[in-house]
């Protein structure tokens, strides 16, 4: 199936598990459950479950095993989104189409739901996934914890907050962005693949090399989005790095060199997939659709 036709039902697949995973708005605290439920069911791409589940299927994982993982690692992006969009950090109004969740609830409220979001995905993922073995389990926390924590996003926030209003070089970008937005799709594929229950270091290499490659073009895609297109397609403000004076691959390199840059990205990530046996065409669609893509 191509990632056209396969992509809408991935997306509602992770939002049915989703739905089941978090908690009713009608239990208490019935504040922080509705927020924690505006923010991760809210219109979005579902592009980190997506590599769950695709990377799974080349490699048999299991289905309740996938969703725990794709569950897992929504979780950890939907509470990255309500904290950066806080007053302290970007001070967003706008995330997917809709009032930021401190705008539509209260910054109290949503610092608890992202904080109540992060726990949720650790427990999700541990609670889910029985059916394999017990070192695969404390791996796949292990990968999910480091893309998370000071050596993945959250560092990469930080290096994103530093760098506001300097000059910065390439490599400094690179690696803000390899960190802040790179690290949590990388776990995304290697959780999928540690679904099946296998664990073999060569693919794992390959795997991480094409997700590092393709975590970048995002973040590159990203960036040209931010200048090419409008409010109502990204669901946020357009412009907003520029008004903040974050550092961009279009303002470093230019507009057409960062379009270059995506493209030798995916090219590079779809070479690493040559490696593999299985079949990675599914992958090699998604590549493209990063760095293709309109939102």
């Amino acid at each position: 199936m191509s990632l056209t036709n396969l992509l809408p039902t991935l997306q509602a697949r992770a939002n049915a598990a989703l739905n089941t995973c978090l908690p009713s708005e009608t239990i208490p605290p019935k504040s922080l459950h509705a927020a924690m439920r505006y923010s991760v069911l809210a219109p979005g791409k579902r592009l980190r479950p997506a590599l769950v589940y695709v990377t799974g299927m080349v490699f048999g994982g299991s289905d309740s095993v996938l969703d725990a993982a794709a569950t897992s690692v929504e979780l950890i992006h939907a509470y990255s989104l309500i904290h950066d969009d806080l007053p302290a950090m970007d001070d967003d109004d706008l995330r997917r189409g809709r009032p930021t969740c401190h705008k539509q609830f209260d910054e109290a409220t949503a610092i608890l739901a992202g904080d109540a979001l992060q726990a949720l995905a650790f427990e999700s993922l541990i609670n889910n996934t029985e059916s394999i073995s017990p070192e695969i389990r404390i791996e796949m926390l292990r990968v999910l914890a480091h893309a998370s924590g000071p050596a993945g996003m959250a560092g990469g926030q930080a290096l994103d907050l530093d760098a506001v209003g300097k000059t910065v070089t390439l490599s400094d970008l690179e690696l803000i962005h390899r960190h802040k937005t790179g690290d949590l799709i990388t776990a995304s594929i290697l959780l999928g693949y540690l679904s099946s229950a296998q664990n073999d270091s060569s693919i794992r290499k390959k795997l991480q090399k094409y997700s590092e490659c393709v975590g970048l073009a995002f973040q590159v895609q990203d960036d040209i989005l931010d200048v090419e297109g409008t409010t109502e397609e990204l669901g946020k403000p357009q412009g907003s790095d520029e008004e903040l004076e974050k550092p961009t691959y279009p303002n470093l390199l230019g507009m057409d060199e960062a379009k270059k840059t995506a493209l030798r990205l995916r090219d590079n990530a779809t070479q690493c997939l040559q490696e593999i046996e299985q079949d990675t065409s599914t992958l090699e669609e998604i590549a493209d659709f990063i760095i293709f893509r309109t939102r």
